[in-house]
């Protein structure tokens, strides 16, 4: 198949000669990675590794991927007028992709909007809404290695699309071809109406909504806080600045040598703040200039981690602690304002830890829980808008990724970078550090640990061997995973509890520990997520390391 594929290619009429003559020096290796499958809609869209071929991103592929969207656009009533709205990371190529995927709408009758430059992913969002369009399109790969780029797709909620609307866009991509001959010229669409630039009044829009959600107000905080930030080159620098200034935070300091767009992050590689290695500039800035408060957002600037200070240096915060201070310090805040919705709710994830469900209960708020992503977890708000059900306050999941409020429906980096330095100064002004309030949050809802593992297995086999663990864990009866006795198994490969189906296993054991096993929608590993939680630290620490251990040697022991 993977011949055939490659054959295509090299015999077509859509590639220049330049292109030609390097897939004819591929190695049978590298071929049949480029050609035995093409891109899926995973988690969030298309993403995978730059260059030529169907299993890469490149501009035959985006060609063909927006001519699908195109055709699910149009066969929506007013989709051709509504239009798409399409945002861009610091990445390689990002800028052409958007222009190619620009030019296919205009060539198919179909009003497109553009920004003027790199733009953060939660703004996408934000301007589909504002815009009303039917769609959306961000070209990004998120936090993935320099060679990597990506295509998410938004519908006209603001939101990452379903598996319904993936389904329609595959099928008709499956019927479209990869050539760029007789596009319109970009300059053409503009002058025709086509594509728009669009005006920074959407960028003010945006910001002033942000500024909206603060929970406290100015004279409540201690604004002289030391703070600092790192963008790691992305898309987060000018608007993340923007924000904290205008809330009054003079004293951030940025890390220079990744203040500004790198789509080669050459000074951290894998720019991915879940990793504290990422913060290696950001700490270093941090001991010289004694700051109380470091953050970091993500290439494309929707998900964000912090370290916080204490005695032993800096405590970096894990994504479902933040998860589980950002609850604490929003439900609080919305109480003493008496602004906490009748029918208040939070969202979160199938894998994400449970402190953050015990803390939302202890504010009369109930938490629901979604598949992995975005996607699912801004569905139950867009569902709540029609419905009234309940009022959605906040959404996250482990990943480092959160919401608040509705202005945006996918994770949003800048309102909670805000969110994050206001909590910090909050604390300060009443003599608390953000260990501290981890500490407090410890002793008055039980230690909640967990061991978060992903296990990359690229390419191929890669692919092959990770469906063999996941068939093996299926197969096996486990009775006890460290001596802990396994209560039940929920599998989400046929849908549960109301969620649909998913390659997912959860193994709730007798004391209340668990554990998810599942493949990354858009990156080449498995993923482990372990919990325990005790009213004893070391407790609930052992137990997670026992688990771990043993299912991970399992896992391993799949070949």
């Amino acid at each position: 198949m993977y011949r055939e594929n490659y054959e295509k290619w090299l015999n077509s009429d859509f590639l220049n000669e330049n292109e030609r003559e390097e897939l004819k020096n591929l190695s049978e290796a590298e071929i049949k990675d480029r050609f035995y499958k093409d891109l899926e809609f995973g988690t969030a869209g298309l993403r995978g590794i730059l260059g030529l071929g169907t299993n890469r991103m490149n501009e035959y592929v985006i060609t063909r991927a927006t001519k699908g969207l195109a055709k699910t656009v149009l066969a929506r009533d007013g989709g051709k007028e509504k239009g798409v709205v399409i945002a861009h990371d610091v990445r390689h190529k990002s800028k052409e992709f958007t222009e190619i995927a620009a030019r296919v709408f205009a060539t198919m009758g179909i009003k497109c909007y553009i920004f003027d430059d790199i733009r953060p992913t939660p703004m996408l969002s934000y301007a589909v809404r504002y815009l009303k369009t039917q769609a959306g399109i961000v070209i990004t790969a998120s936090h993935n290695p320099r060679d990597y780029n990506g295509y998410k797709v938004y519908w006209d909620e603001g939101s990452q699309i379903l598996d319904d609307i993936a389904n329609e866009i595959e099928k008709n991509i499956q019927g479209s071809d990869y050539s760029i001959e007789g596009l319109m010229s970009l300059e053409e669409a503009k002058v025709k109406g086509l594509v728009e630039v669009l005006s920074h009044d959407l960028d003010k829009s945006y910001f002033e909504e942000t500024l909206k959600r603060r929970i406290h107000e100015a004279d409540e905080l201690d604004l002289g806080i030391k703070i600092v930030y790192t963008p790691l080159n992305g898309t987060g620098n000018k608007p993340v600045r923007h924000i904290l200034n205008e809330r009054g935070f003079k004293n951030v300091e940025v890390v220079a040598e990744q203040e500004n767009p790198d789509p080669d992050f050459k000074t951290v590689g894998y720019p991915n703040p879940e990793d504290v290695a990422a913060f290696k500039y950001a700490i270093e800035l941090g001991e010289k200039t004694d700051a109380e408060l470091i953050f970091a957002t993500d290439p494309d600037c929707d998900r964000v981690a912090m370290l916080g200070k204490y005695e032993g240096g800096y405590y970096a915060f894990n994504g479902n602690q933040i998860g589980s201070m950002l609850t604490y310090y929003i439900l609080s805040g919305l109480k003493e304002k008496n602004k906490i919705p009748q029918n208040g709710a939070i969202v979160k994830s199938i894998v994400t830890g449970d402190m953050s469900v015990k803390i939302a209960k202890s504010f009369g708020v109930e938490t629901f829980e979604t598949l992995t992503g975005f996607k699912n977890i801004c569905n139950l708000p867009n569902i709540w808008d029609r419905t009234k059900e309940h009022d959605f306050i906040f959404g996250y999941e482990e990943s480092i990724g959160y919401v608040y409020g509705n202005h945006v429906r996918d994770k949003d980096g800048v309102i909670i970078s805000m969110l994050i330095c206001e909590m910090a100064a909050y604390y300060k002004k009443r003599g608390l550090s953000l260990y501290d309030v981890i500490q407090k949050m410890f002793e008055e809802y039980g230690y909640y640990k967990e061991f978060l593992k992903s296990i990359v297995l690229e390419g191929i086999e890669g692919q092959k061997r990770i469906s063999r663990m996941m068939d093996y864990f299926r197969k096996t009866d486990f009775k006890e995973f460290g001596g802990i006795k396994v209560r039940e198994v929920n599998d989400y490969l046929r849908g549960f509890n109301g969620n649909p189906s998913s390659n997912v296993l959860i193994y709730k054991l007798e004391d209340g520990s668990w554990f998810a096993v599942r493949p990354s929608g858009t990156e080449p590993k498995i993923k482990l997520y372990i919990y325990s939680n005790s009213k004893i630290e070391e407790e609930s620490k052992d137990k997670v390391l026992k688990i771990a251990k043993v299912v991970e040697e399992t896992l391993l022991s799949v070949e």
